[in-house]
């Protein structure tokens, strides 16, 4: 993975290369959250809800718990809008020539996926303590609110790593920022740079005499004359 440019992307402009895009660490954890998100919705949706005869109301699982399961839905909903939106987002990352625009997109990715990471740990804790609670869970509903849990709990680790890879683009942004005068090419005070306005001199010549050849030159012969 080319990581020439600012923020640990590719220099803007350059070519698109399907197969490199797939393999970027970035895009293949992004797309497992994806994954996650999707079961948990489909286990909580598919069997989450069930109708009590005596009153005939739908009531969820967890316990009987209502906002169990829009909960577990709804953060799920939003991470499946999320993933989408940054696997489009790191296709555009390559494109984006502006510094601002790529520190905006690394500190959007930063603080959305650290706190779904948080919003996934309340959510596998919640989650469990309702399933622990629930004491006659219809019939076949045990492995889906069980699978529900499980990839709660995988999520987490999921979006503390797109959080992890986005703090080291952010640091490596950072870290280019604040990199010294004399380890930027062509900079003032660096050797051949140019002057710092028209008719100035030049700050360091880029290339200076030998350390012995004006003691050579200035060297006199003393021999007194003969007559």
């Amino acid at each position: 993975m080319d990581t020439s440019g600012a923020y640990g992307g590719g220099k803007a402009g350059g070519a698109f290369d399907p197969q490199a895009f797939i393999q970027k660490p970035t895009v293949i954890v992004r797309a497992v959250c994806w994954l996650f998100c999707v079961i948990v919705m489909g286990c909580i949706s598919d069997k989450g809800w069930y109708v009590k005869k005596s009153d005939n109301k739908e009531y969820c699982v967890y316990n009987d718990d209502t906002n169990a399961c829009n909960y577990g839905v709804g953060i799920s909903v939003i991470a499946f809008i999320a993933c989408v939106a940054f696997i489009a987002g790191e296709y555009l990352f390559e494109q984006m020539s502006s510094v601002k625009t790529r520190k905006h997109y690394v500190l959007a990715d930063l603080g959305f996926s650290a706190f779904w990471a948080f919003l996934y740990f309340v959510g596998f804790c919640y989650l469990s303590n309702a399933w622990g609670k629930t004491e006659n869970p219809p019939i076949g509903t045990a492995n889906n609110m069980q699978g529900a849990i499980a990839f709660c709990f995988f999520s987490i680790f999921a979006w503390v790593a797109c959080a992890f890879f986005a703090f080291q683009r952010f640091r490596m942004g950072a870290e280019a920022a604040f990199a010294p005068a004399y380890e930027v090419e062509g900079a003032v005070g660096s050797p051949g740079a140019f002057p710092a306005y028209p008719g100035a001199p030049d700050p360091q010549p880029p290339y200076s005499d030998p350390p012995f050849s004006q003691q050579q030159t200035g060297n006199v012969d003393y021999t007194a004359p003969t007559y």
